[in-house]
C-alpha cells in the first residue's frame, strides 16, 4: 500500500509563502485523493506489480497492461509528484543552496540566480497543467524540465529527480490567483535546499 507523505511542519508553518487554506485543500484533498485512487488502481494490477516501489512502476508504464495504465499513470504520477513536491518545502528553506549541488549548479548554469530564472521561465511556460523539475541527465548535467499534468521526468528517461514545482492552479490560486510568477518566487522561499542536496 502506497502511504501518503507525513508532513514534518503545520498547514500553517508556510505563511506567508504557501497559505495555510492552500496547504490544507493540496494536501488533505488533492494528495489524498490521488494516494487512494493509486492504491484502488494497484490493487487491480497483475501480481507482479503489486510489489514494487512507486518510482518501479512508473518507471515500467509501458509494462502495465494498457486497461490499467492510464489510472496508474496519472495517480501514480500524482502521489509520487506530490510525495515529492512536499518533503522538498519546509519553513526551513529558501536561501542558496551550499556545498556540492552550489558547485554543481555554478558549473552547470553559472550561478544560482540563472537557474533560479530558468526554473521560473520554465514554470510559466507550462500551458495549462504541470510540473516543473530539476533533473540529472544522462551526462551528469543538470537540467531543467516540464512535464504536463501529473507526467513525471521518469517518462522522458531521467532518473535523477531533485526538485518538483507544481504549477498546477491548485497549488497556488486561493493565494494568488492567475499571478503563477508570484507563486514561483514565493516558492524558493520554502524550497529545502538541503534536503534537495541530500538528493544530488
Amino acid at each position: 500500500m502506497y502511504e501518503q507523505i507525513k508532513l514534518t511542519y503545520s498547514f500553517d508553518a508556510l505563511e506567508p509563502h504557501i497559505d495555510t487554506l492552500t496547504m490544507e485543500t493540496h494536501y488533505g484533498k488533492h494528495h489524498a485523493t490521488y494516494t487512494t485512487n493509486l492504491n484502488n488502481a494497484a490493487e487491480k494490477l497483475p501480481t507482479e506489480f503489486q510489489e514494487m516501489s512507486i518510482e518501479s512502476l512508473l518507471q515500467h508504464l509501458s509494462a502495465i497492461p494498457e486497461i490499467h495504465r492510464t489510472a496508474i499513470r496519472n495517480n501514480g504520477g500524482g502521489y509520487y509528484n506530490h510525495n515529492l513536491y512536499f518533503e522538498l518545502i519546509s519553513p526551513n528553506g529558501g536561501g542558496e543552496p551550499e556545498g556540492t549541488l552550489a558547485e554543481k549548479i555554478n558549473q552547470d548554469f553559472g550561478s544560482f540566480e540563472n537557474l533560479k530564472a530558468e526554473l521560473k521561465t520554465k514554470s510559466l511556460s507550462q500551458f495549462g497543467s504541470g510540473w516543473s523539475w530539476l533533473v540529472i541527465d544522462s551526462k551528469g548535467k543538470l537540467k531543467v524540465i516540464n512535464t504536463a499534468n501529473q507526467d513525471t521526468p521518469f517518462e522522458l528517461g531521467y532518473d535523477k529527480i531533485l526538485l518538483a514545482i507544481d504549477v498546477w492552479e491548485h497549488a497556488y490560486y486561493l493565494k494568488y490567483k492567475n499571478l503563477r510568477a508570484d507563486y514561483i518566487d514565493a516558492f524558493f522561499n520554502v524550497v529545502d535546499w538541503k534536503k534537495v542536496t541530500e538528493r544530488l
